[in-house]
């Protein structure tokens, strides 16, 4: 692995730019950063709270999943979340136009429910994108999570699958009918049966959460956000696992790519053939580049 940029505060939610700069959130910061060929870091937009997810839209903003903020614990120079920050209102979908680095508020409610802490994003390149809530954790207790589907035009959300216990990455499948979701705690990636824009097959009883389990890991690893590749394998980001996971939907856990980090949250495909994976190596503030043996999948923006 090649590091690209260090000195980052908590970086997440990679997207690689056709420019070959790559923008970051840096969730400790609050920002939405770009980090440029050579590696120099720049701001392009103040995100009050907890910026965490993103990916670009339809309209070439970029759509921000906004946790509400964290609590931090450094390790000498490293960041670790913990907690809930005070001040703390709630979470949100924002929406930053690169152009100016405005930043507008796209949801913060589902009908009468307040967005806890929202994680990850993916587009469907049909108006709408897919997004995890994670919920928050508190000393005595913690929040059960959702899944959600809204519209890029800001006109509509909906509560779609859930209860979870701490969803966090998000991806769909090359054909568009898988949605993949990780669960942070329990080290699981579940499928979900996608029918259309925002409408899941949901599985009947004893799934917990209408999903099917795709893959679980052994021992003490804990799944983040994730990505797709061309052939469908799915890449997870393995907290304190210093890895990318690489699964199949049909056979499992195929193999991990270690990475220097305890705390590897998040990973894209970039480069003119989608061969070179981007990852935010969050404990010690880096972003890594590593080339991968596939292309990754093509994003819907």
């Amino acid at each position: 692995m090649k590091i690209i940029a260090t000195g980052l505060r908590f970086p997440e939610g990679p997207i690689a730019m056709p420019d070959g700069s790559v923008l970051v959130v840096e969730i400790e910061r609050q920002t939405l950063s770009r980090v440029s060929f050579g590696g120099a870091v720049e701001v392009v937009a103040e995100v009050p709270g907890g910026p965490n997810g993103a990916a670009i839209g339809p309209d070439g903003r970029v759509y921000i999943c906004n946790n509400g903020g964290m609590g931090w614990v450094r390790d000498g120079g490293m960041l670790r979340p913990h907690g809930v920050p005070s001040g703390y209102e709630g979470g949100g979908i924002d929406v930053v136009d690169l152009a100016c680095g405005r930043v507008e508020r796209l949801y913060s409610h589902c009908g009468l429910h307040r967005l806890i802490g929202p994680n990850d994003l993916v587009f469907d390149g049909q108006g709408g994108f897919w997004f995890t809530d994670l919920g928050k954790r508190r000393e005595r207790d913690m929040d059960r999570g959702f899944i959600f589907w809204a519209r890029a035009d800001g006109s509509e959300i909906r509560q779609v699958a859930g209860a979870m216990l701490t969803p966090n990455g998000i991806g769909l499948s090359p054909d568009g009918r898988t949605l993949y979701v990780a669960e942070t705690d329990t080290g699981r990636i579940w499928g979900f049966e996608v029918t259309g824009p925002g409408e899941l097959r949901l599985a009947p009883w004893p799934s917990p959460n209408g999903g099917r389990i795709v893959a679980g890991l052994g021992g003490y690893a804990r799944f983040d956000s994730l990505a797709v590749t061309a052939s469908g394998n799915i890449c997870a980001a393995t907290v304190e696992g210093c890895s990318i996971a690489e699964i199949s939907p049909v056979q499992g856990l195929l193999r991990h790519h270690t990475v220097p980090d305890l705390l590897t949250t998040n990973i894209c495909f970039g480069g003119t053939d989608l061969r070179t994976a981007y990852v935010t190596l969050s404990h010690s503030g880096r972003l890594g580049a590593m080339d991968w043996h596939e292309p990754g999948l093509a994003l819907a923006y």
